[in-house]
């Protein structure tokens, strides 16, 4: 099944202590004030959209394997096997957010345009949870709602390489997004990827993987964190 959704922009964007102290910047007057700019320009220039396609695991797996780019051993490849449902999905800000954030470097505004390119960065990651979110919505079985959690190329082993089947099979140019010959999406603020829903269990796993070694950010032990689990 496939599904087009128009997201509220207010739920997507930052607080101004969220944002700065994603920055590691103080809440003080002079930030607040440059974070609540960001905001608004967002506000008054952001058109989220998302798209999302249901598809059966060994279709998945036709799409995972992209071009052979993939990491030989990668956490996906534990998680997809647990999996109750998958869906492949796509989601954006739209075009004038990122060409605001351009427009603000090539001015010499390079506050606002750092703070900005930061905001809309937040704000996407964000849409990518709503967009899971209203997966696990479809997937709920009476009072038993799975855990959704949205897996990227570019992430986990996963090669960037690997946009190029993704959109192929699920063709976001419906919702504005399209990718350019370096796997690049336009607009530059969309997140795409994979929507794993299953239990938490389905998302655990040993942090022993090539790409852990490299990774600096570790956000997946703490989202998995959130949701109870514990690896």
């Amino acid at each position: 099944m496939r599904r087009v959704l128009d997201l509220r922009l207010e739920e997507l964007l930052p607080t101004p202590s969220g944002l700065l102290a994603s920055r590691g910047l103080p809440a003080e007057d002079r930030f607040l004030d440059l974070a609540e700019r960001a905001r608004s320009e967002i506000r008054a220039l952001g058109e989220p959209r998302g798209v999302r396609e249901e598809l059966a695991r060994e279709e998945f797996v036709e799409v995972y394997r992209g071009e052979g780019d993939n990491d030989p051993h990668t956490p996906l490849d534990q998680v997809v096997p647990r999996a109750d449902r998958l869906a492949l999905f796509a989601v954006t800000l739209g075009n004038a957010v990122s060409e605001a954030v351009t427009t603000r470097f090539s001015d010499r505004d390079l506050a606002l345009g750092w703070m900005l390119d930061a905001a809309a960065s937040l704000a996407a990651d964000t849409a990518a949870d709503v967009m899971a979110a209203d997966f696990a919505a479809a997937c709920r079985h009476g009072n038993e709602k799975p855990v959704v959690l949205p897996y990227s190329p570019g992430y986990c082993g996963w090669a960037v390489s690997g946009q190029r089947r993704l959109f192929a099979r699920l063709q976001p140019v419906e919702v504005g997004i399209t990718l350019n010959a370096s796997c690049v999406m336009q607009p530059l603020k969309s997140v795409s990827g994979v929507l794993v829903a299953g239990p938490v269990e389905a998302h655990l796993f040993d942090n022993e993987f090539d790409c852990c070694a490299s990774c600096t950010t570790r956000e997946c032990e703490a989202r998995v964190a959130q949701l109870g689990g514990t690896r």
